[in-house]
This record gives C-alpha cells, sequence and structure tokens, in this order.
C-alpha cells in the first residue's frame, strides 16, 4: 500500500464533480454560448477559450463570454436576456454533444461495489445537472446530486460538500472529492475533506499541479482502485 492509498482508506464517502471530471461538456457550453453570441451579432468562440471560464456556474460563463467583446458596462446591460436565451439553447441541447470520460463508468461501479456512498456536486444549475446525468446513464450511480443554485452558495465554499456529510452523516475525514478544477479542491480543503484532482479537466487555463491536492488520478477507475473503506 502505498502513502495515497493510506491517506485514503477508511473512507466513506465519495463527493465526484460532473463538468470536466465526469463528462466533457464544453461541447454544449460552445453551441449554446455561439448560439447567444449570434443573436448578439458577436462572432463565435473556440472551445478552448470557453473551456477555461468553466467551473464557476453558469452565470460566470456567460458574463465572460460577453466580455471577450464587451465592456463592463455593455455587460451588464446585456447580461439577464444573454442568461435567459442561454439557458433556452442549453436546455435544448442539454447532452447532445457531451461525452462521458474514459474510467468514469468503471470507477463508479467500483466504488458502489467497495460500498463506498456517492455524491455529485456541481456547480451547474440542478436543472441541467440531473437530466445530464439521466441522459448519460451516471444518475443511479449517487444518492444526492446538487448543483450550483441547490444552496446559497457554491463551490469553492465548502457549504454543499458539508451538506453531504450531514446527509451521509459522516466526518469530512471520511469523504473524497474527486473534481478537475481549483474550484473542487478548495471546497474540499475548507470542508476538510480529501480531495483528488483529474488532469483532463477545465481548470480556467492553469494546469492541474499547480493546485493543491491529496494527489491527481489520470481516471476515476484510477481514483476508484486507491479508495478503500477499510483502514
Amino acid at each position: 500500500m502505498n502513502s495515497l492509498q493510506q491517506k485514503l482508506s477508511n473512507i466513506a464517502g465519495v463527493i465526484v464533480d460532473l463538468d470536466g471530471t465526469m463528462a466533457h461538456t464544453a461541447p454544449d457550453f460552445q453551441v449554446a454560448i455561439n448560439a447567444v453570441r449570434r443573436e448578439l451579432d458577436l462572432p463565435g468562440l473556440s472551445i478552448e477559450l470557453i473551456e477555461t471560464f468553466v467551473g464557476k456556474g453558469t452565470a460566470h460563463l456567460v458574463r465572460r463570454a460577453l466580455a471577450v467583446d464587451l465592456t463592463s458596462a455593455q455587460v451588464d446591460v446585456h447580461f439577464e436576456q444573454a442568461l435567459d436565451r442561454y439557458h433556452a439553447h442549453y436546455h435544448a441541447i442539454n447532452g447532445q454533444y457531451v461525452t462521458i470520460y474514459d474510467g468514469v463508468q468503471a470507477g463508479l461501479s467500483l466504488m458502489q461495489q467497495k460500498g463506498l456512498r456517492l455524491a455529485c456536486v456541481t456547480n451547474k444549475p440542478i436543472a441541467f445537472a440531473v437530466p445530464l446525468l439521466q441522459k448519460l446513464g451516471l444518475e443511479d450511480y449517487f444518492e444526492v446530486v446538487y448543483g450550483g443554485d441547490s444552496f446559497p452558495k457554491k463551490k469553492p465554499d465548502p457549504y454543499p460538500l458539508l451538506q453531504v456529510c450531514k446527509d451521509f452523516d459522516v466526518p469530512p475525514q471520511r469523504i473524497v472529492a474527486i473534481g478537475d478544477s481549483i474550484n473542487d479542491a478548495q471546497a474540499a480543503r475548507a470542508a476538510g475533506c480529501w480531495v483528488l484532482n483529474v488532469p483532463y479537466g477545465y481548470n480556467h487555463g492553469h494546469p492541474i499541479q499547480e493546485v493543491d491536492s491529496d494527489g491527481i488520478v489520470q481516471t476515476l477507475l484510477e481514483a476508484a482502485e486507491l479508495i478503500s473503506p477499510q483502514s
């Protein structure tokens, strides 16, 4: 047993992020964002740029997408309508261009087999998160799913993770949070949970190696192999 496996023993539950951790959702974001921008007579944005806006919720994504071409004052003028239009476009295509990352289903299955309790905590609005999990065939793995609008605070605030600890009646030190960005790591650290990062998601354009975590795993399956409910 290596040092990381020793750290991740006596674990009771796992909290998993959605966008950039379980699913490559940026293509959906690109379609919806560029539809809004076309309505404002603005040119389309590349998926690489849009990926740097992901992770802090829908309002942040829309504001950043507008701010590429507009002044802050212009963004304020157009923001509410743009956000409404984004919701409409995204609702129409939610999951249509999404792919699941390698090792996700196998990893979640192994976690379940080990008796670990699973929660999904995402900054995506809950009205989009649950249908997407259903469409991807992932919803049944999770006892609870919380979105960015489920509570007054979202990641990087620890509030949603601490709520999962209460739901599971498990102390934070027996919970592992898995995500692709600094938001996930900061929320986990503040909650007192262990934290693992995956290297393939949307960390706001910054290397995941810069993030304070307990380790980087290549897949959720690798995470599942490291985590153990026995000490």
